[in-house]
């Protein structure tokens, strides 16, 4: 079992790694900065500096149908954010 699922692809995400050198990834919700630290330095080969984490409680839906009322919910999300030491680079869009 994989810590890092994938890597998080949005306009924010792109801004951050441009700016910063930040590099975002959704992970597993149990895994600790440590760990994911030490799976993004074997991944991809890079020296990780900084691991920030923040975790996505899980979205509660809910509607009325012939049958009543019908509540699902989403998956608890875990995003690690990853500042590399200076002069590192991640290629995301690499083919392995």
């Amino acid at each position: 079992m994989s810590l890092i699922i994938k890597p998080v692809i949005s306009e924010k995400a792109n801004y951050l790694t441009d700016l910063r050198g930040a590099y975002s990834f959704l992970v597993q919700p149990k895994a600790n900065k440590i760990q994911i630290k030490n799976a993004i330095e074997q991944a991809y080969g890079v020296k990780v500096a900084d691991v920030r984490t923040m975790i996505y409680a899980p979205k509660v839906s809910s509607k009325y149908t012939k049958k009543g009322l019908q509540v699902g919910k989403t998956n608890k999300l875990k995003k690690a954010v990853i500042t590399l030491v200076e002069g590192e680079v991640i290629d995301i869009f690499a083919v392995n």
